[in-house]
């Protein structure tokens, strides 16, 4: 059963002066929030191998943040900015990336009533002289609301990776209300980031250092990565009073069979880096249940936790995906989730979430909220009475779940 929530019963005051505009100069030297059975304790980030046991297995999410923003002007002289969301031709993020004259996206596009049926150039005050080179133009193919098809196409053969690192900037959160910045480029993204994809930044990632990482697997504590590409979706409040009317957008992610067979032995308390290695890790039972019914993994549905009792155990729902491996010869699970992780959801797998301080009313203060059965006021409030920063180039939390 749809759980019956309401979003204004997750606010609270959050301040414009809480919100940090900017990240620290080192990235470990964050506040760290520990919540444990009711309780709040506060350290540095730096100590936060100290607070893991010896046996965990640490999760991270190693997507890639993409310079996906671009502005363009027409011959009126009104500007566009256009914000790539997910490949449409190619389909495949990798294969669009490759692309090396033209490719179509899904776009969010700012200014959209502006644009007609012209042609856009790519807007270069500073005569760029690389930006020149590619002549970078954009069509509108079709439009729907706020975002549309778009055409993008160019010269001198480099592929899309190429031309945004060339045209785009790095799409920071609207919350910051601020342009992105040179430093933005390099802080907005984690040290491990590998495979691009992104429009936003698994932000709980960005407090880790080359020494915290050292340290944790020098304890022992093994570490391995998923990779959900996070949509722009991260960014939408929900703006009905019922949560149960708010959609998710679906996210794509890969999981190696490596790691599926890590999960499937057990005996490691789980610690997953932020909400989107938790979205990615407890979606795979229900694709390990499609696995089951029907013979292959399917998108896990925004409600499939809640609409139904599932007869099978984790330990069924991990084996069933690494048959369907077996049969179809592949390394890794590649598939997508619309998961939304509300009060009332059971979680199979994560025993610890560690991750920063979100917006009020959101899908992840639902998520924090359902982790700490409910407890998420004790954590918030204590952050708002000792000086805590906020979301994404805020502090940071360790959060223990009741099963763990």
């Amino acid at each position: 059963m749809i759980p019956e929530i309401h979003i204004e019963d997750y606010n609270y005051g959050l301040e414009e002066s809480r919100i940090a505009k900017y990240p620290l100069p080192e990235r470990d030297a964050s506040k760290l929030l520990h919540y444990k059975d009711g309780k709040v304790c506060e350290y540095i980030f730096r100590q936060l191998p100290d607070l893991l046991p010896e046996n965990a297995l640490m999760v991270f999410n190693d997507t890639k943040v993409v310079p996906a923003r671009l502005h363009f002007q027409r011959e009126t002289g009104a500007h566009i900015e256009i914000f790539c969301l997910e490949p449409v031709t190619p389909p495949e993020y990798n294969t669009a990336f490759a692309a090396t004259s033209e490719t179509r996206w899904k776009c969010v596009i700012g200014n959209a009533k502006k644009w007609k049926e012209d042609i856009l150039h790519l807007y270069n005050p500073s005569a760029d002289s690389r930006v020149a080179a590619l002549e970078l133009k954009a069509e509108l193919l079709e439009r729907d609301g706020q975002t549309g098809l778009v055409r993008f196409f160019w010269k001198d053969g480099s592929p899309f990776s190429r031309v945004l690192e060339i045209c785009g900037t790095i799409p920071i959160p609207p919350y910051l209300n601020r342009e992105s910045e040179a430093i933005d480029s390099e802080r907005y993204q984690t040290l491990y980031a590998k495979y691009r994809g992104s429009v936003a930044a698994p932000t709980a990632g960005l407090h880790f250092t080359e020494n915290v990482l050292e340290r944790i697997r020098a304890k022992g504590i093994v570490t391995a990565e998923v990779c959900l590409h996070v949509g722009a979706g991260t960014f939408l409040p929900v703006k009905s009073s019922l949560v149960s009317e708010h959609p998710m957008h679906r996210e794509p992610f890969a999981v190696s069979r490596t790691l599926l067979e890590q999960l499937l032995s057990g005996g490691r308390p789980l610690v997953a880096v932020g909400t989107t290695s938790v979205r990615t890790l407890e979606s795979l039972y229900y694709v390990g249940v499609s696995c089951l019914e029907n013979g292959v993994p399917a998108d896990v549905d925004q409600w499939a936790p809640y609409t139904r009792e599932y007869p099978y155990s984790t330990q069924e729902a991990l084996k069933a995906i690494l048959q369907y491996l077996d049969r179809s010869g592949k390394t890794s699970l590649v598939v997508g989730t619309r998961i939304i992780i509300v009060p009332g959801f059971r979680f199979r797998l994560v025993d610890k979430l560690i991750t920063n301080f979100h917006q009020p009313e959101s899908t992840l203060i639902l998520l924090v909220s359902a982790f700490v059965n409910g407890d998420w006021r004790t954590i918030y409030n204590y952050a708002l009475a000792h000086g805590f920063r906020f979301l994404s180039y805020g502090d940071s939390s360790l959060l223990e779940s009741s099963r763990a």
